[in-house]
Parts: structure tokens; C-alpha cells; sequence
């Protein structure tokens, strides 16, 4: 899967619309409790997302792989 398009909405989710067209929502929740996504909890750090297509990294170092992503996504 190749990420088109993320955006941030409330408590933890992302807008994801891959390549293909199919759009999701992604719960970023459960990754909190990990010790990399720890910073992710102040919502100014969770705004600083960069898209790199293959995968979702933020300024803290905190990355998800777009297969992570499509496997947790309801399309």
C-alpha cells in the first residue's frame, strides 16, 4: 500500500486514503503505551506527521509501515 493522503482527527486517529482510492480511519491508540509512541501523547507532537508513503513517521521518530497500516484498517 502506498499512502496518498494522512490527516490527524481526534483521540488518536488518522484519515488514511491509500493510492488505490481506499480510505480508513487508523487508531493509533494502542501503539501509546510503547515506549516510542510515548511522546505522541502531547496532541502538539501527535500533530507533526510526516507522510512518507511507504510508511507514516513523526518529528519524535515514531514510524508506522504502510503494511502495519493497511492491516489494521477497515477499507
Amino acid at each position: 500500500m502506498n499512502i496518498k493522503t494522512v490527516a490527524v482527527l481526534d483521540n488518536y486517529h488518522l484519515s488514511i486514503e491509500s493510492d488505490d482510492g481506499r480510505k480508513g480511519i487508523f487508531d493509533v491508540t494502542p501503539y501509546l503505551n510503547y515506549e516510542a509512541f510515548q511522546e505522541l501523547k502531547n496532541q502538539k507532537e501527535f500533530q507533526k506527521i510526516y507522510n512518507g508513503h511507504y510508511y507514516l513517521e513523526w518529528a519524535c521518530g515514531a514510524d508506522l509501515s504502510a503494511d502495519t497500516i493497511e492491516a489494521s484498517l477497515a477499507f
